[in-house]
């Protein structure tokens, strides 16, 4: 029998096993994929510690995004073909070696983009786009502040809102090395958080005016000085809560200012919004290929080290996008 070896969540925050599994038969709109490489998400740890919004039956294999070859497709299957590279989206199971996944979640990758590249495209950039094309709705010349500025989607906020939206950008982040890196990718300024006021700091920034869009991912009150941070009608976007704490919004503050604030859930929109969730990762394949943004991949882990890659991201080591290669 067929097989391949995959990672594997038998039980809720403990080790993760890599063990050989059975490949199983493909139903006719589906494509099997040999995979590459597999993106690590926070998204990932919260589910393996029974932590995320979506619970997963054990065992499961992790792992949402992936980059690899097609092997097999099924009889009613049209949009790829044996042999075509492709990016790829599934709530879990990519952390492996092959992958079985519906037709319609799958992208060809362009000639010229790499596939380890390609891996780090569709969490990262998908969120990055819909947060400043749908939800903030960013504007040239426009300042715009993100916390958490070296992670994975905070330094493609920070590639896609210079590069693609021509915005300036203030980057927020909790050591020197990391606000280096924002700085990097093309942050105008960047502020280590852990050590002086952000609040104070965007207003120097800006001449007392404040941040057009905020993008947070810390939460906590990191956040809250993320929102008193904010220009007149600015608009803050939440995208996660990497400190662990939830912040509540003092309602006065979106008042005073006539500020909005709102959030991003990237994979909410597979199901309510498809031609938007696609377009996104569309266009950040494009994108890449017209070199107008450059992925940043922070390390890269062999399969039987999924446990040290989660740790890396855990213990807040990690910088850019942590890929799992299978190679």
């Amino acid at each position: 029998a067929r097989g391949y070896r995959a990672v594997l969540c038998t039980e809720l925050a403990k080790p993760l096993l890599v063990r050989d599994v059975p490949s199983p038969p493909l139903q006719p709109h589906q494509v099997r994929v040999g995979v590459h490489y597999c993106g690590l998400n926070f998204a990932d740890i919260l589910a393996c510690q029974g932590l995320y919004q979506e619970k997963h039956t054990l065992p499961f294999t992790p792992g949402m995004e992936f980059s690899g070859t097609v092997t097999e497709t099924g009889e009613n299957v049209s949009a790829v073909k044996e042999g075509y590279r492709v990016i790829g989206v599934t709530g879990t199971a990519a952390m492996a070696e092959e992958c079985v996944v519906d037709q319609k979640m799958l992208w060809r990758i362009p000639e010229g983009v790499p596939s380890e590249a390609a891996a780090a495209l569709p969490v990262t950039y998908g969120t990055a786009t819909l947060v400043l094309h749908r939800r903030a709705r960013v504007q040239p010349g426009e300042t715009v502040l993100v916390t958490a500025g070296a992670g994975a989607t905070g330094l493609a906020v920070i590639d896609l809102a210079v590069n693609i939206f021509k915005a300036k950008v203030i980057a927020a982040a909790g050591s020197d090395a990391k606000c280096k890196l924002a700085l990097k990718t093309g942050a105008s300024h960047s502020m280590n958080y852990s050590q002086s006021s952000l609040k104070d700091e965007v207003k120097r920034l800006t001449d007392g005016r404040g941040a057009d869009v905020a993008v947070e991912a810390v939460g906590g009150d990191v956040f809250k000085a993320a929102l008193q941070s904010l220009a007149w009608e600015g608009r803050i976007v939440v995208m996660g809560f990497a400190g662990g704490k939830i912040p509540s919004i003092p309602a006065n503050l979106l008042l005073l200012k006539n500020v909005s604030a709102m959030g991003v859930y990237w994979s909410r929109y597979q199901k309510e919004n498809f031609p938007v969730f696609s377009s996104a990762i569309s266009s950040a394949l494009q994108y890449c290929q017209e070199g107008k943004i450059h992925p940043n991949i922070g390390a890269v882990f062999k399969l039987e080290e999924a446990n040290e890659a989660f740790n890396h991201v855990l213990q807040r080591k990690s910088t850019g996008k942590v890929i799992i290669s299978m190679k």
